[in-house]
């Protein structure tokens, strides 16, 4: 391994107060070092090897409850187009109109563009925010994104037609704005996250955040199943046909999907002040702000729970005025992205985050958005009364979310550390694919139940398997002065998935549908769409060989920097245990703290000790890395 970078030019030293057993003040411990890069790269040492705490959790639930809500909004959907059709489509249809009657039920043509209207706006937001993350800071943009979620959300939930406009451009405007937040907050979730979380723990505070989708499933499940029960009164003196819903009923229709679409903005308002409030993250203050001073005192905030890092502003011009040139991470533009991804070894994985994501929400949204054909086979689609139909629906909703995707999530929350990011990803999407085929070229063999149970092990499968670890891989694998831009544009990826599936579902799955069918009978084309999800399965399982395996490696060594990685955080010698051995297929190291194999660029073992060595706080300075040819020689003193 080649030396370390030549030091460079010295900065004047300032000290700070303030810190305790509980709250330790790290400025200090580096205020004396003059060398910028070697300051960086300890201070952000310390962010990479710090125990677990109660920082750690905050983080998690600031960035979670954004998370909670994105899902809350995207999936409630299912749950209020039922109560749309019976409020403002009632009766029979007027020639020449787009809106008016259809007998109680959400024209296809509607339903479809309000479920893509919130992915469309999502790829808007998560190329946008993506970008201004990486180029004004994370801070800046932390906020602004769950503030627009908030307004689009109440938006909504109070529109109201009239003779210019009518219901359906009133919501779907409003889906947009709301995606374009809910998208935004993908790739400043995963980058702030990543960014401040431990090594030992970076993956299982990533899924831990993205597990709050799940939870925004759940909520929106039982938010509709308590608004149901509310309204029992209008709803129950009807037949099962929505064109059969009267005066009453439709009031109270009106009335319980306003309430179920305006709860999710409830959590994100308790939320908006402390994203407001984060401070910057100290890799972003380093390697694009190149702000030494200013990086090192937002360490000290986020550590102290305090909103922003506070420097002498004079102190840290003149820094930032001596550094020059001088720090080692390069600084980001257009020649250097260029540069960055036309290397091979760089573009594969883009390409395979990307990819991954794309074939992923194919499948993911393809079901997740249309879950009545679930509900209809398993008997949850109907009732005998509105009522009952609306009740089923949210029971069966409730069901799913809390057999499948809730453990999905949370056995990848426990698990990612350990097994890898990669080995979940690839295993996941493989049993997807193999259980998608037995549902679509065994389901008219399958009983009801059976079908159940696959579609609930897909769902734990979609979970602890790739719907996570897309989400992971993008915040971590790429460089500071890219990340943001990178998961921005694997997410989007995903997004354009959704909304193929979205537009393509539907038409297929009534593909051949008889007159006057119900439930199951009215998708005949079931099957088929499963075995071309299974196909969309197989060619994820393809792509995510180009993604690297991250566990256990530092955001900086993930970039190509040089670092010593035993004393950084991180852990990437060989290991003895198949499952880690980098000469498998997910190679990439075991979990930080975990005792390793000899490097190079350890000090040397600790004498009278056999078989041990030192694990030093500090980085090895390059007078102390072993050379060739100086085996059996005495170093300096220094």
């Amino acid at each position: 391994m080649d030396p370390l970078p030549e030091p460079a030019l010295p900065i004047p030293q300032m000290r700070t107060y303030g810190g305790n057993a509980a709250f330790h003040n790290f400025h200090n411990d580096y205020s004396h070092i003059n060398d910028p890069n070697l300051r960086r790269r300890l201070a952000l040492a310390e962010i990479d090897k710090i125990p677990f705490g109660w920082y750690h959790v905050r983080a998690v639930t600031v960035a979670g409850i954004g998370f909670f809500t994105d899902s809350y909004n995207i999936f409630a959907i299912n749950l209020v187009t039922s109560l749309l059709g019976m409020v403002f489509w009632q009766g029979p249809p007027i020639p020449g109109s787009s809106s008016g009657g259809n007998f109680g039920i959400l024209p296809q043509n509607i339903n479809t563009a309000l479920k893509a209207a919130t992915s469309g706006g999502a790829v808007v937001g998560q190329l946008g925010f993506g970008w201004l993350a990486d180029v004004v800071g994370r801070r800046k943009m932390y906020g602004v994104e769950l503030a627009i979620i908030v307004l689009a959300t109440f938006a909504q939930a109070l529109a109201a037609p009239s003779l210019a406009v009518n219901m359906t451009g009133l919501l779907i405007f409003w889906r947009v704005i709301m995606g374009i937040g809910i998208g935004g907050d993908y790739p400043l979730s995963a980058v702030i996250t990543s960014e401040f979380a431990p090594t030992r723990w970076r993956g299982a505070m990533m899924a831990a955040v993205f597990s709050m989708q799940g939870t925004g499933q759940l909520a929106a499940a039982i938010v509709a199943l308590i608004t149901t029960v509310a309204f029992k009164a209008s709803f129950v003196n009807t037949t099962s046909s929505f064109s059969t819903c009267h005066e009453a009923c439709q009031k109270a229709g009106d009335r319980a999907w306003r309430v179920i679409m305006g709860f999710g903005a409830v959590p994100a308002c308790f939320a908006l002040y402390w994203r407001l409030t984060i401070p910057e993250t100290p890799r972003y203050t380093f390697d694009v702000a190149r702000d030494i001073e200013k990086a090192q005192a937002d360490i000290k905030a986020y550590i102290n729970n305090e909103s922003n890092g506070s420097a002498d502003s004079i102190v840290r011009e003149k820094t930032k005025q001596r550094l020059g040139k001088s720090l080692v991470a390069p600084k980001a533009s257009w020649n250097d992205a260029f540069g960055y991804f036309s290397q091979w070894k760089n573009f594969k994985v883009l390409f395979g985050t990307t990819a991954s994501w794309f074939f992923l929400d194919l499948a993911y949204y393809g079901l997740g958005l249309n879950n009545s054909i679930v509900l209809n086979v398993i008997g949850y689609g109907t009732g005998h009364t509105i009522y009952h139909t609306l009740l089923n629906t949210a029971l069966g909703s409730l069901i799913l979310a809390c057999a499948g995707s809730i453990p999905g999530y949370w056995l990848s929350v426990f698990t990612v550390d350990t097994l890898g990011r990669k080995p979940i990803q690839v295993i996941g999407f493989f049993i997807l694919t193999g259980l998608f085929c037995v549902i679509g070229f065994a389901y008219n063999a399958l009983s009801s139940g059976a079908f159940l149970t696959f579609y609930i092990l897909a769902q734990l499968f979609f979970n602890f398997g790739p719907n996570t670890t897309t989400f992971l891989i993008p915040g971590e694998c790429f460089p500071t002065r890219y990340r943001s831009t990178g998961h921005g544009l694997s997410a989007a990826s995903g997004k354009i998935g959704a909304i193929i599936a979205q537009v393509m579902a539907p038409p297929l799955l009534n593909k051949g549908a008889p007159e006057g069918c119900k439930g199951a009978a009215c998708q005949p084309w079931l099957p088929h769409l499963m075995q071309i999800f299974a196909l969309f399965m197989l060619c994820g399982t393809l792509v995510s060989f180009l993604v690297p395996e991250t566990k256990g490696r530092t955001l900086e060594e993930l970039a190509g920097e040089r670092t010593d990685e035993q004393l950084n955080g991180n852990v990437t010698t060989r290991s003895k245990t198949n499952w880690w051995n980098y000469s498998s297929p997910f190679k990439g190291g075991r979990p930080a703290g975990f005792n390793s194999g000899r490097s190079p660029n350890l000090l040397p073992r600790s004498p009278g000790i056999r078989g041990k060595r030192q694990r030093v706080g500090i980085m090895t300075s390059p007078d102390l890395i072993p050379k060739k040819g100086d085996k059996g020689k005495k170093k300096k003193n220094i």
